[in-house]
């Protein structure tokens, strides 16, 4: 098996051919080759200006290698991408990949500062750790080859590419990062048994078949949407769930649009967010938000079913939680009595979602939207963390990001606004922002302590008559 990972067919060393790998891929793709082997490919690429992801680089410099055929160009991923073999006799086989990183150069300016890390695992071991093409290959477009042994047991070869979140993401130009393949090499370190003549199948044979067609058979259903637990659903499925988009089901409305409660023909309760036309970031928040929270799972973040991307309509479906931590803030609008244990495991339940997105996933993530309206409650009142569409990838060898300022404020008083957030003294919808953050653009995962910080402030303090002015000056004299 030799594919020529996002290039054309060629023939190295006067006999070996390389098969052409030239799908244009995409965020959620399955492609079968016309012989044994295939490729999934997931992710969006996050904060990417470029109008369309491109998931095939190529080269930026001249290439002298040998067989720089090979390496002109390559297949990219903005999370995962997996190539399969099927078909394959059970024995030892060794597995070159080939590598060599064309999308940065060396001529000591800007676009020479990136860094791409990736892990590459086969047969689901982990065989290169934080592995940097450039730094083992001496340098930019220049190949580096590496060598694994493979034992496939169950007719099915597959090598895995994977981001973990490490390196730049933002040289030459956003979105450059994830894994990168030039070229897959894998022959057996046997030799193949022989038909004697004979026009028979051997049974290995027919096992490889029916094992890859049993694998391919799983791969599409799982592919045909997102992978990492989330699906793709139809617009009939979705307007049957929500009798049309019916105003009855509507349960809500934010800058990205409307919310409407729906029931899948299975019975499933969800809520399903739809992108305004009027929405100017909508595109970009729904992409960046179905990249972010797929990635994440964890019992206090929200739960992303999947999507449906169906003609101008851009969908979110989510499971359906009962309430906002919003309305249990507002008497009048809520009937809950809580008491204080109630309100202490809320807060709790909101501190480890937030923990887990800047310290214990493999994906550093900053919320930047922490505020009452973005936690809700299920049934028995456990919080979960909604709303990723201003959330920011926390690239761990920046001590701070600096970025505009982001999130969705109802209400700005000038004393408020000094001291880098709003508050809205006669409501319950609050937005939070950090001072360093509102005033200078200074992000860190501290801004969204800052925030949660101001959310149990106010679910300890505005059951009592008059407390929303003191809950300011607790604020200001926090900040002083």
């Amino acid at each position: 098996m030799h594919i020529n990972c996002g290039g054309k067919e060629v023939i190295v060393d006067g006999n070996t051919t390389y098969e052409d790998d030239t799908d244009s891929g995409g965020p959620s793709k399955f492609y079968q080759s016309r012989t044994n082997w295939a490729f999934s490919s997931t992710g969006h690429f996050m904060d990417d200006d470029r109008p369309t992801d491109s998931f095939i680089g190529t080269n930026v410099s001249r290439l002298t290698m040998e067989n720089s055929g090979l390496y002109t160009t390559a297949r990219l991923s903005a999370l995962s991408l997996t190539y399969y073999g099927f078909c394959l006799e059970n024995g030892n086989y060794t597995v070159k990949l080939h590598f060599a990183e064309i999308t940065f150069t060396d001529d000591k300016t800007y676009s020479s500062l990136g860094r791409r890390l990736f892990d590459v695992y086969v047969q689901d071991e982990l065989v290169l750790k934080d592995f940097n093409i450039e730094d083992e290959a001496g340098g930019v477009s220049k190949e580096i080859l590496k060598y694994f042994t493979a034992v496939v047991t169950n007719n099915t070869l597959e090598i895995r590419f994977y981001w973990a979140g490490k390196g730049t993401t933002g040289i030459p130009v956003r979105g450059v990062y994830g894994p990168l393949i030039s070229a897959i090499s894998v022959d057996p370190d046997f030799i193949p048994p022989t038909e004697n003549g004979s026009s028979s199948i051997s049974v290995g044979v027919v096992v490889g078949i029916v094992a890859g067609v049993i694998l391919l058979v799983f791969l599409l259903i799982e592919l045909k949407g997102l992978d990492l637990q989330t699906g793709l659903f139809t617009l009939r499925q979705i307007k049957a769930a929500t009798n049309n988009f019916d105003a009855a089901n509507k349960i809500g409305e934010g800058g990205f649009g409307s919310v409407y409660k729906g029931v899948l023909s299975d019975g499933t309760i969800i809520a399903v967010k739809q992108l305004s036309s009027k929405s100017k970031q909508g595109n970009r928040e729904f992409v960046n938000e179905i990249g972010m929270i797929s990635a994440l799972q964890h019992p206090h973040l929200v739960k992303l079913y999947g999507c449906c991307i169906e003609g101008n309509q851009l969908l979110l479906i989510y499971e359906y939680m009962e309430i906002t931590a919003s309305l249990v803030l507002c008497p009048e609008e809520c009937q809950l009595q809580l008491d204080w244990p109630t309100r202490h495991r809320i807060c709790v339940g909101i501190a480890r979602g937030l923990a887990y997105l800047h310290e214990e996933s493999r994906l550093k993530i900053v919320h930047r939207d922490i505020k009452a309206t973005n936690v809700l409650l299920d049934k028995d009142l456990n919080p979960k963390i909604s709303d990723f569409g201003l959330a920011k990838l926390d690239e761990e060898d920046n001590t701070h990001i600096s970025t505009r300022i982001a999130g969705t404020s109802e209400s700005l008083s000038p004393d408020f606004y000094l001291m880098g957030f709003s508050f809205l003294l006669n409501g319950c919808q609050c937005g939070y922002m950090a001072p360093e953050y509102a005033m200078r653009g200074y992000l860190t995962d501290k801004a969204d302590v800052y925030s949660f910080g101001v959310v149990a402030l106010e679910i300890f303090h505005i059951t009592v008559a008059g407390h929303a002015a003191v809950l300011a000056d607790l604020l200001s004299e926090a900040i002083n």
